[in-house]
């Protein structure tokens, strides 16, 4: 199945796990929820060996589309390599220029639950399946996608 790209507000990190391989990281949310700012958390874990391996792959708009079953992101060509760091402005980064998504992160998530159910832990984007993380607002968002990576069963 493969549906045509569309752009959507969101950041993306490709990040390797011992267990699962790489895969990237979809994160959205409102302006000014900490999309960046958790795709600089990814980034320096893995520089401090918490994660084998993190990469920028989009920061602030991404493509999406479907093919082959995956949902693949690619960053919108004017903000490719480009982070934003609050506080210091725009830096430019190694990055990949597509992986496929193996997480959806939501932050900000009037949805989140203290214990979720296992069906809102679920979302269907451009007709793919994924694992959805939803982070409600005032909880790191680091930690909780830490602890989602380390646990059996969630991986990705």
């Amino acid at each position: 199945m493969t549906a045509a790209p569309s752009t959507i507000h969101a950041s993306a990190v490709l990040i390797g796990t011992i267990r699962f391989g790489a895969k990237a990281v979809l994160i959205r949310g409102p302006a000014g929820a900490g999309k960046s700012r958790l795709v600089l958390a990814l980034l320096q874990a893995a520089a401090q060996g918490a994660l084998p391996f993190a990469r920028l792959v989009a920061d602030d708009r991404a493509f999406i589309e479907a093919r082959s079953g995956r949902l693949l992101v690619r960053p919108a060509e004017p903000l490719a390599g480009l982070l934003e760091v609050r506080g210091l402005g725009i830096r430019r980064l190694a990055y990949e220029p597509v992986a496929a998504v193996g997480l959806v992160v939501d932050l900000a998530a009037d949805t989140a639950q203290r214990l979720p159910d296992p069906a809102q832990q679920e979302i269907t984007l451009a007709g793919v399946r994924l694992p959805l993380l939803a982070v409600p607002k005032g909880l790191d968002p680091l930690l909780l996608l830490l602890a989602y990576l380390d646990t059996a069963g969630g991986g990705i």
